[in-house]
């Protein structure tokens, strides 16, 4: 008897390959120690390349505004800014072009860019003193992806997938989403961000592009039936164990795995981008924009599709944040892109009932200076500034209406509950059940983890 092509693809989870597939959910050597009831399961990071500037969307500063345009040397000191901005004759602070309110009980201020994130205020947590070391853009933002400034290193969504295997067998623990926007884009997305490093490679997160192939080569050959597919992938199966037999190389056992999940995939994928089931509601609460692929809040939309399927880990970049002049002009146009949509997905993930056990994280690899870069208003930008930086998480188990850290008056230095990545990850493991102590790996006779010899969960935001 003959059967249809996804029938197979979905049940096709047999021999060999199954094994190895089944490796994925408890990797070998994995020191995993799992809190009795963890909060969360799953994550969204939504991240925000290019670093957007706190002093325009979150941090209103009185002090900031009556001193608009004095140099902020007479108020605090100043640490090294980088080259673009070495060689200005004076450093005059920069108020901003937007106006602020306070909504929610929470009472947290929004800039005017910022409505629909606004009305959910008393949904968020915000960490308000985050800080890098690394005042250039890769090396912050490989450090926020990974733990370390240097590339080679795992990313935080390979360690979940190491530490926690899979939720969901016909997807990938680990996917990633590149959306698409109206800036230039200078500063590159590098496949290593969401690399496994040193870790097995079947968990490194898998990308999905925008357009007609999100995923290249899923597509069955031309004239090729269920048979002949499934007598293909069987013979790959054998040839991979005898190879496996003969050398024991692990990453044998990945291309196994990976086999077995593009062949899932070849059916769950289409599936996942198939919008027409999604009510009208969807469309009122995300905007028109989520019909097209590789919008930001397509992409929104998409993540909430998957946390529905229990993909472990969606990574969103959105690239254009790098407002080094002509801030006033091109911020709006970011927070045009993005606000919608970083506010719908939390509201539809409450409204599935998905918010609970799902943590969603906004945020970039720095922030920007509370002074301007140029001196000239209507075309002047903020520079780097990785002394003082905001996030925002909602669900999984935190404490939502509360702000953690406090920075000076100027928006310069952090004066409460100096936070870094480390103290970050640590928390967001703990909320998923992991002691990010006993997250190891051994490799060249090191044992490694996502924190590396640091990191204190965060407790006052945790619920």
């Amino acid at each position: 008897m003959r059967m249809d092509r996804r029938h197979f693809l979905v049940n096709s989870g047999v021999g060999l390959g199954a094994l190895a597939l089944g490796t994925m959910t408890a990797p070998a050597g994995a020191a995993t120690p799992r809190l009795r009831r963890p909060p969360a399961k799953r994550v969204i990071y939504l991240f925000q390349a290019g670093a957007p500037s706190q002093i325009d969307l979150f941090e209103d500063k009185p002090k900031v505004r009556k001193h608009a345009g004095e140099d902020l040397r007479k108020h605090v000191r100043m640490k090294r800014v980088t080259g673009m901005t070495s060689g200005q004759s004076t450093y005059p602070i920069s108020p901003g072009y937007f106006k602020y309110r306070r909504h929610g009980e929470s009472g947290f201020a929004f800039s005017s860019l910022l409505p629909e994130t606004a009305k959910i205020a008393d949904r968020l947590t915000f960490v308000r003193s985050l800080y890098s070391d690394h005042v250039n853009h890769d090396p912050a933002l490989t450090f926020f992806q990974t733990g370390h400034q240097f590339p080679g290193r795992p990313s935080f969504g390979s360690w979940l997938s190491y530490g926690l295997g899979t939720l969901n067998r016909n997807l990938p623990d680990f996917m990633v989403l590149v959306s698409k926007g109206d800036m230039d884009a200078a500063q590159p997305l590098l496949a290593r961000h969401w690399g496994a490093g040193f870790l097995p490679g079947r968990h490194a997160g898998v990308k999905l592009r925008a357009g007609r192939e999100a995923v290249l080569f899923l597509d069955e050959p031309s004239g090729q039936t269920v048979e002949d597919e499934a007598a293909s992938l069987e013979a790959i199966r054998a040839l991979n164990a005898r190879h496996h037999a003969r050398t024991g190389n692990p990453e044998v056992l990945t291309r196994m795995a990976q086999y077995e999940m593009s062949a899932r995939m070849q059916a769950s994928v289409p599936d996942l981008l198939d919008f027409a089931d999604e009510p009208e509601s969807t469309w009122k609460l995300y905007g028109k924009e989520a019909s097209k692929p590789g919008t930001y809040a397509y992409n929104c939309l998409l993540a909430r599709r998957m946390a529905e399927r229990d993909v472990r880990f969606v990574q969103l970049y959105h690239m254009g944040w790098d407002h080094h002049s002509s801030l006033k002009r091109d911020i709006a146009k970011q927070c045009r892109e993005t606000d919608r949509g970083s506010a719908a997905l939390v509201v539809d993930l409450q409204r599935r009932g998905l918010l609970d056990d799902t943590i969603v994280i906004w945020g970039s690899e720095f922030g920007r200076t509370v002074y301007s870069q140029g001196l000239k208003r209507e075309s002047a930008g903020r520079d780097h500034h990785p002394y003082c930086f905001t996030y925002w998480l909602a669900g999984g188990g935190l404490k939502p209406g509360t702000s953690f850290g406090e920075t000076d008056d100027f928006g310069y230095h952090i004066t409460e509950d100096k936070t870094d990545v480390h103290d970050l990850h640590a928390t967001l493991l703990h909320q998923l059940g992991i002691d990010h102590e006993r997250l190891t790996f051994r490799y060249q006779g090191r044992d490694y983890r996502l924190t590396d010899v640091h990191g204190k969960v965060i407790r006052p935001i945790l619920a």
